[in-house]
């Protein structure tokens, strides 16, 4: 866990963040360009707010800011409250809660606690790349399984491979659950759209480990891009590599551009598709989400991909709805047009 003369001194201002609780700033080789802000918090669950449509009420974020360098992570924004910028910073500037698992059994052991599921990778990446060398993820499963707390795990990081032995122990004691997010098979777009995370392909064999080691593996495919990613033939292969790599199911939905992700992503249109950047602002106007119409013809040309690939003959599995979901749409209607033959272009 620790980086030995990486430390970065007093006098470097990354190092003077107005951070609670900063213990150290440190830098290595293995991760160019990027600080990671090791810190002491003072409380590991945190509660979701009471209005939200999340089927949970609380998570765990081992971190803040994430490697994946997702241009359209609805979680940048979360860094302006520590005075860093949603873009570089939410990429570069990581923070780590080094003391999360002792706190964790602090709270877990508290009478209060009711043991209700918990979710994790809601809002960062449990198992992005620097969680190879905090390991914090095994204290954090051994002690919700010996407090008996079900909880959840979201991630695109393979490296969750490394504890499946503790979460099908886990499993014996409380309900885990695990899901994987994926929503493009095509690596060269992948690589553009999330350039930190891991590729499809590994992706898919993690998808493969989970299901191999007997527990389920939902999967998120979520954002689907318009004009980008969901063309039939897309949708298609999508689905028919997930159902090959054994996936219990799987959830779509469309890109939703919230303040911090909407102007990095729209960045990054501009320099690669600057053809799409009106058709995008048409179809979100000045807010965050897609029209209902397109909502729903998504809906429909996935739910054919679901049939085509069986997954509406599966066993239902028990489904984890990201901070980006938002709760399902109405069944779409007997006709609805494609996005390019909307009223509104």
């Amino acid at each position: 866990m620790r980086w030995e003369g990486r430390e970065l001194g007093a006098t470097d201002p990354s190092a003077l963040l107005p951070l609670a609780g900063l213990v150290r700033s440190v830098r290595t080789p293995d991760f160019d360009g990027v600080t990671f802000h090791e810190v002491l918090c003072k409380s590991a669950l945190n509660r979701v707010p009471g209005q939200s449509a999340m089927p949970f009420r609380w998570t765990i974020n081992p971190t803040r800011g994430c490697l994946h360098r997702c241009t359209y992570c609805f979680a940048r924004r979360t860094h302006e409250y520590l005075d860093l910028d949603a873009g570089k910073d939410f990429d570069t500037q990581i923070v780590v809660k080094t003391n999360v698992v002792d706190v964790l059994r602090k709270e877990l052991a508290r009478p209060s606690w009711g043991r209700e599921h918990v979710a994790l990778g809601t809002n960062s990446d449990p198992y992005m790349r620097a969680e190879g060398r905090y390991r914090l993820m095994p204290g954090i499963i051994t002690a919700l399984a010996e407090s008996g707390t079900p909880f959840s795990i979201l991630t695109k990081g393979p490296l969750l491979k490394r504890d499946l032995p503790l979460l099908v122990e886990a499993a014996r004691s409380v309900p885990v659950s695990v899901a994987v997010s994926l929503a493009l098979v095509d690596p060269e777009l992948q690589q553009q759209v999330e350039p930190g995370t891991p590729t499809p392909k590994a992706r898919l064999d993690l998808v493969r480990a989970v299901t191999d080691a007997g527990l389920e593996c939902t999967v998120l495919a979520m954002p689907i891009l318009p004009w980008l990613t969901d063309s039939e033939s897309q949708l298609d292969a999508l689905h028919a590599a997930l159902a090959e790599a054994g996936a219990a199911d799987v959830t779509t939905g469309p890109l939703h551009l919230r303040p911090g992700a909407r102007e990095w992503f729209l960045a990054w249109l501009g320099r690669e598709h600057p053809d799409l950047v009106p058709r995008y602002r048409r179809l979100y106007g000045s807010g965050s989400y897609v029209t209902k119409e397109y909502r729903q013809w998504l809906g429909e040309r996935a739910a054919r991909a679901r049939r085509a690939h069986g997954f509406d003959r599966r066993r239902p599995a028990r489904r984890l709805r990201p901070a980006t979901a938002e709760p399902p749409a109405a069944a779409a209607p007997p006709a609805v047009t494609g996005p390019d033959q909307l009223t509104l272009f």
